[in-house]
């Protein structure tokens, strides 16, 4: 830890946490980022469900990727009843435009409006604001290992899910 570091208020935590200590802290995050999406999405009338579709369909956007109704049963690991019920809503709400793709007018494209990307911002902002002050006391040197401990956390969990999702052996006997 640097000096700068030690003299920061919150240098009152211990030097180095105990693994369990870290991973509790990732569970109080994750616990507190879900309570956040809640109260934000809560006040505009939208289902977490909605604003994880949103979140896919933006990266996607952003990676140059088509996303269909599919890309979202899939991602989100929903039924096909449950995707439509979430893009009709999306739709109704003005937060997702439909488009049919290429020449066979069966598949449709899922694009944010506008109204979707203002939304957003104003349900995550004042997260986003305070996160950033938060970040501003650490040091690139700092933010560069945070950046790749919660890469690897990503990952990590990632490969948890996959493994769980499998079929136990010692169970089907």
């Amino acid at each position: 830890m640097s000096d700068t570091a030690a003299t920061r208020p919150e240098a009152s935590r211990p030097e180095s946490a105990a693994p369990q200590e870290l991973v509790r802290l990732l569970q109080d995050f994750t616990l507190e980022a879900n309570h956040y999406v809640d109260a934000a999405g809560g006040r505009n009338d939208m289902h977490r469900t909605d604003l994880n579709a949103l979140a896919v369909i933006m990266r996607h956007t952003a990676a140059g990727k088509v996303v269909t109704p599919g890309v979202l049963r899939s991602e989100l690991r929903l039924s096909s009843p449950a995707t439509t019920a979430l893009v009709d809503r999306l739709y109704a709400s003005g937060h997702v435009v439909r488009e049919r793709l290429g020449t066979d007018r069966r598949q449709v494209q899922l694009q944010m409006t506008p109204k979707a990307y203002r939304d957003g911002s104003a349900m995550f902002m004042p997260l986003a604001i305070r996160m950033g002050k938060a970040m501003a006391a650490y040091s690139p040197a700092e933010l560069e290992l945070v950046t790749r401990f919660m890469t690897d956390m990503v990952e990590a969990t990632l490969a948890a899910r996959e493994e769980a999702a499998q079929p136990d052996a010692t169970r089907s006997g």
